[in-house]
């Protein structure tokens, strides 16, 4: 279980992951008992046959069908046996009996030889079922990943549950079927040995019953043991990864060389690593008692089944024939309890685990956007009413009672220090958050009343923390419109020359070809500035009505931004949100905002701003003294 000491690694005091409410089940499942487990067992099946049927209905039919005419030939085959081996040690000549047992015998064989066939063709099937269950499984989750609004991410808890829905739960879904399924095979073997049990002697079948159960006892306890541990080392786990991350990074090894960080990284995996070996060695340790005495009992089970079987031969009470019938189905049916147990066992455990892909998916299912809405076909208008947006877990809200309109064809500037709010307010502005207050309209219809799929398709936005998609240069600047149908938008390279790049991307070693990306063969990669220039040019390329730009010539030089700004001005139907520190790119805006702490505190033009004095006025003289001739 996850608790202070977890987060405290030789001295050393890790800062604890947000939102621990994932962990609260965990109590439930350490004190649930064997019989809790077994009651669950029914709704598990029926929820991993549910997943099966999805993925395959043939192939879910094959699988479990074949495994249930497999029982009954095992059954047909037991009670075969037993008629051949009467006849054997029937009173006779020899010929006589063989020929007697013979029926018997032929009927065994081919019983056998079904079983063999039937247990073949159902493996076929549950193979067939992996791939496709994972298809289904993966595809449904990030269907939820990237249909969530923007804001779940910025639930503190809501990245744990995606990692752990990723690291195992969306794993265990075929394993879950696999489980089921051998679940049902070894559960078949049981009942059809016990069958034959008791047509042989009755008195044998509670001794099998009561063998069975140390065994299922001990699996369960060293699963629940397991599972919870996992839970209590994913904090642990993760600040591992980062910090290997951090060692093992082609992006971070120049800054770990220049400032020496070896020594301290290293430091604290060690630390980190030591609690994370003590917490396995301890399981090791937990679940090795377990199961010696699970040993220990399932033994002394076994020995009273034996005893049994002897006594009721030395007394009489069953034949030689039977009794050695009776033993080779006990035999039969240990094997089956064996691979019974073990699948309850694994059921149970990814049963957990793909609990935690379910309760991700319902906690997505809180963050989707409202379905429907009026179409956007484009805007003249976009009006902020006293809009603010707070972040969880924030004191100060990030934009506070904003109010601004912004006319189709303007170019619109946010200015301000950093951590002023300027991009928060970008991203409502895009619509990829709705303010918590407030309400933003377009051209008078509310943004919570549009449809945010074509919302979308009239926002492009470049941000200052672009990704680096490893995809060809051609395919960096396509995702800006990947499902362009010839709506007489730029073109590609258009694109590319309007972001000043196509000379760039021609220079490379394939072109337009080129993969970005050096973990790949013939990869390559980009600086940052012109990465950046890809980036604007993907925004080109959308050709969208509504372009936010934050930060767009942060890494570029003085030429390719000049290009860009230009660029930027070229469309007059086009509305350009400008985030910018560099003061001089804003003067020709037709409306600059000037924001502090979240709150507009200046608007108007440059000139009119510069006349007031304030904020605006201070920040732009502090830049242009830069360009001044010192005196």
């Amino acid at each position: 279980m996850a608790s202070d000491e977890d987060a405290k690694d030789d001295g050393y005091t890790a800062p604890e992951l947000a939102d621990s409410r994932w962990l609260h089940h965990a109590e439930a499942f350490a004190s649930t008992s064997f019989w809790s487990v077994a009651r669950r067992l029914p709704a598990i099946v029926r929820e991993s046959v549910g997943i099966a049927w999805t993925a395959s209905k043939r192939d879910t039919v094959a699988a479990i069908g074949l495994n249930l005419v497999g029982g009954v030939m095992t059954t047909l085959g037991l009670l075969a046996t037993a008629g051949v081996l009467r006849e054997l040690f029937a009173a006779g000549p020899t010929p006589d009996k063989v020929r007697a047992a013979m029926p018997a015998l032929i009927v065994a064989a081919l019983a056998t030889a079904a079983k063999g066939g039937l247990t073949i063709a159902a493996g076929w099937a549950q193979a067939r079922m992996a791939p496709q269950i994972n298809f289904a499984i993966e595809i449904r989750l990030f269907e939820a990943t990237t249909a969530v609004e923007l804001g779940a991410f910025d639930d503190a808890g809501f990245a744990e549950d995606m990692d752990r829905a990723r690291e195992r739960g969306m794993a265990e879904a075929a394993s879950l079927v696999d489980s089921t399924v051998n679940l049902v095979t070894g559960a078949v073997g049981v009942v059809a040995t016990a069958t034959a049990v008791t047509v042989i002697e009755p008195l044998l079948l509670p001794c099998l019953i009561l063998a069975s159960l140390p065994s299922a006892i001990t699996a369960v306890r060293v699963a629940r043991r397991e599972y919870v541990t996992l839970l209590s080392r994913i904090t642990r786990r993760r600040r591992l990864w980062m910090l290997a991350n951090l060692m093992a990074n082609r992006l971070t090894a120049a800054e770990v060389r220049t400032y020496q960080m070896r020594g301290f990284l290293l430091g604290e995996y060690r630390r980190i690593m030591h609690s994370e070996t003590g917490a396995l060695l301890s399981l090791v340790r937990t679940q090795t008692g377990t199961r010696l005495a699970g040993a220990v009992f399932s033994g002394g089970a076994a020995f009273a089944l034996y005893a049994a079987l002897g006594g009721l031969l030395l007394a009489g009470n069953i034949p030689l024939a039977a009794a050695a019938t009776a033993l080779i189905a006990l035999q039969q049916a240990r094997m089956s309890q064996y691979t019974a147990i073990y699948a309850a066992n694994m059921l149970y455990e990814d049963a957990l685990y793909y609990g935690d892909y379910r309760a991700f998916l319902d906690r997505a299912e809180n963050h989707l956007p409202k379905p429907g809405g009026t179409p956007v076909e484009g805007f003249d208008e976009i009006r902020l009413d006293d809009v603010s947006l707070r972040y969880p877990d924030t004191d100060a809200p990030a934009v506070d009672g904003v109010s601004m309109t912004l006319r189709r064809g303007q170019v619109i500037a946010l200015v301000g220090e950093n951590g002023s709010g300027k991009s928060s307010l970008a991203k409502l502005i895009a619509g990829l958050y709705e303010p918590a207050e407030g309400v933003i309209r377009w051209d008078g219809v509310s943004i919570t009343d549009l449809d945010r799929a074509s919302l979308a398709r009239h926002v492009a936005v470049t941000t200052q923390d672009w990704w680096k998609f490893p995809f060809t240069a051609e395919q960096n600047i396509l995702i800006g419109r990947h499902d362009r149908t010839g709506d007489g938008g730029p073109s590609i390279t258009d694109a590319a020359r309007s972001a000043a790049a196509h000379d760039m991307i021609e220079k490379l070693p394939f072109g337009y070809e080129t993969l970005l990306d050096r973990a790949f063969k013939k990869g390559h990669d980009l600086s940052g500035g012109q990465w950046q220039r890809l980036v604007s040019a993907r925004a080109f390329y959308r050709d969208a009505a509504l372009l936010i730009c934050d930060e767009p010539s942060s890494a570029l030089d003085a030429r390719a931004e000049h290009a860009i700004f230009q660029q930027l001005r070229a469309d007059p139907a086009r509305t350009i949100v400008l985030i910018t520190h560099r003061l001089a790119n804003v003067r020709h805006a037709d409306h600059i905002y000037v924001l502090h702490e979240g709150r507009v505190v200046q608007h108007g033009g440059h000139d009119a701003l510069m006349d007031q004095g304030g904020l605006y006025r201070e920040l732009f003289e502090l830049q242009a003294s830069g360009y001044r001739a010192s005196v």
